[in-house]
């Protein structure tokens, strides 16, 4: 990691034990046991495997008299429309619930989604026009609804029933939806609140399934329609909106990596994997996050998500082939105009310091010339650099004089409650805003941008004291040398799901070096070895070279990784953090 100047050296703390690990099986590597004490998991019987271990549905609050409006609507006969969001994980939850409704026999549903630029998020009066166009007499949202006040207003008043699905947290006042499905509500039972949006669609699905069997629809379970074949494209979206990996989302997405290791994913899923060059067999949580959710997102950031959605929708090996490469190539622009927005940043960040300011406590970065749809990634990377609260804006649209922001935070920071504490301080200031503790967005005018950002930093500074903490970077301790070959590879990479709340396992420890070299573009390939032990093993480096050329002697945060190539397996690290000794 580079240095920055004013800013402290990552520090490497290292996990300690939360249980006693118990009762694991003797096959169960000693490594991976270790790691899992550091996670709360104590044996076997706390890693569910078959979905029906799932938290049950009719313990989430609003969800059945959701189902029953589902339900009705079905049996009737009356047009459904989804209403949906640009991201992946609104894409996907797109997808599931036109398969799932098609498989419970809903007539002919159909899903719109805004325009990140002519919309804005969520269900505002503007997207009701198009849905109403869609003749829909039940509206569902997905991954959004929450705060969609006016949008809901207008629906009811041409006539429309609406139920919310959505997982972000609500203002105090609710909106006048039929019927409301949302575990992080205040006082919601349901004890899973980390669901992502696609989750919470799927068990309003398997509410519906149940409510239609009670009414007689399934003659008999061999009729009921299999929505566990739904689980691929509910796992891509829980992974790809890094929602934490709780013990009933890692279920979720076991299921769905098992359903794509078996050769069973839907053809957009396949297809996705096939242009980034992963074996479905092997895939892993980790692929579904930062190799496929990012082609889906570009859409969505840069074009229209509904090219990503209508991926996972279809059946045609070859209409999904020609879908992924279609958005393959939508996210390496994306990546171009990601690199040239960070390195305008980067500059500018430079400057500042170089001319002596000091990097306020919550950070605020704007050019007129940005996309909106890539200012997430951005304020993401600076966050992780300057490990304090950032929020980047771009202009709405061209010549717009509302500005788009995407906000990411640290631990310790609820950055969607800072935009409640600015918005308590300065009525109307921010027309809109939601999401997380770690990240959210809102919408601003051009105007109003001195004043929020003073206020921003203003909320963080008071919240921090000033002090945003060290940055730390999380290991499982330190590794022998014989204990780094295939046999622990394979378990790491077994062991999970890993990912949010629940992160793939890393290590750290003294390495001498051997020899290196680059590779690619700042890439650095090591030879290194154990220190104290002699055992050589290869470690890659990916943007290495941006910290400087390795010293003789260095520590590594790492991780350990199946290396196969030409039918040979082996051992590797995967530096994530490197620092000279």
């Amino acid at each position: 990691m580079a240095a920055t100047p004013g800013l402290s050296r990552p520090v490497i703390r290292r996990r300690e034990p939360l249980v006693a690990p118990s009762g694991w099986p003797a096959d169960v590597h000693p490594v991976l046991r270790r790691v899992y004490a550091a996670r709360g998991v104590s044996g076997p019987q706390e890693l569910p495997r078959r979905l029906a271990e799932l938290v049950p549905p009719d313990r989430m609050g609003g969800l059945a008299a959701a189902a029953r409006l589902v339900a009705d609507a079905i049996d009737e006969g009356r047009r459904i429309v989804l209403a949906g969001d640009y991201d992946a994980d609104g894409a996907t939850g797109c997808a599931v619930g036109m398969r799932g409704l098609a498989l419970l026999g809903a007539r002919e549903p159909r899903y719109v989604v805004p325009n990140r630029a002519i919309h804005g998020y969520g269900l505002g009066p503007g997207l009701v026009e198009l849905i109403a166009a869609r003749g829909a007499d039940l509206v569902i949202t997905v991954d959004n609804g929450i705060a969609a006040h006016e949008g809901i207003a207008a629906a009811k008043r041409r006539g429309m029933q609406v139920v919310v699905t959505d997982h972000h947290l609500a203002g105090d006042c609710l909106p006048g939806a039929d019927a409301i499905v949302n575990p992080n509500l205040q006082g919601d039972p349901f004890p899973s609140k980390a669901l992502a949006g696609v989750g919470v669609l799927f068990y309003l699905l398997l509410a519906v399934r149940a409510e239609l069997r009670a009414r007689g629809r399934f003659p008999d379970r061999a009729a009921e329609p299999d929505l566990g074949s739904l689980v691929d494209l509910v796992a891509l979206g829980t992974v790809a909106d890094m929602v934490p990996l709780d013990a009933n989302n890692r279920l979720l997405v076991r299921a769905g990596l098992e359903r794509i290791r078996a050769g069973r994913a839907s053809a957009g899923v396949a297809a996705l994997l096939a242009i980034a060059n992963r074996q479905p067999k092997v895939v892993t949580a980790q692929d579904l996050a930062f190799t496929i959710a990012p082609r889906i997102n570009a859409a969505g950031r840069l074009e229209d998500i509904t090219i990503g959605i209508e991926c996972l929708r279809t059946d045609d090996p070859a209409r999904a082939a020609a879908l992924a490469a279609q958005l393959d190539a939508i996210n390496r622009v994306r990546r171009e105009v990601q690199a040239g927005m960070q390195a305008e940043a980067e500059t500018a960040l430079a400057r500042a310091l170089a001319a002596g300011a000091r990097i306020p406590a919550g950070l605020t970065v704007f050019d007129p010339a940005w996309h909106a749809g890539v200012v997430g990634l951005v304020a993401s990377r600076l966050k992780d650099r300057l490990h304090r609260p950032v929020v980047a804006f771009a202009p709405a649209a061209e010549g717009s004089d509302e500005l788009r922001g995407s906000a990411r935070s640290v631990a310790g920071v609820h950055v969607r409650d800072v935009l409640v504490a600015i918005d308590a301080r300065r009525p109307g200031l921010i027309p809109r805003y939601g999401g997380h503790a770690m990240a959210a967005g809102l919408s601003l005018p051009t105007t109003a941008l001195p004043e929020f950002v003073r206020l921003f930093n203003d909320v963080v500074r008071e919240w921090t004291c000033g002090d945003p903490g060290e940055p730390v970077i999380a290991s499982d301790g330190e590794l022998a040398g014989r204990e780094v070959d295939v046999a622990l590879a394979l378990a790491l990479r077994d062991g999970g799901p890993w990912g949010t709340g629940f992160e793939e396992p890393a290590f750290d420890g003294e390495f001498v070096v051997e020899d290196w070299r680059e590779v690619g573009a700042g890439h650095l390939k090591l030879g290194v070895r154990f220190a104290g032990c002699g055992t050589r093993i290869e470690a890659m480096h990916f943007g290495g070279l941006a910290d400087g050329e390795p010293g003789a002697r260095v520590r590594l945060v790492y991780q350990v990784a199946l290396d196969e190539w030409r039918g040979a397996s082996r051992a590797r690290l995967l530096v994530r953090h490197r620092e000279d000794v």
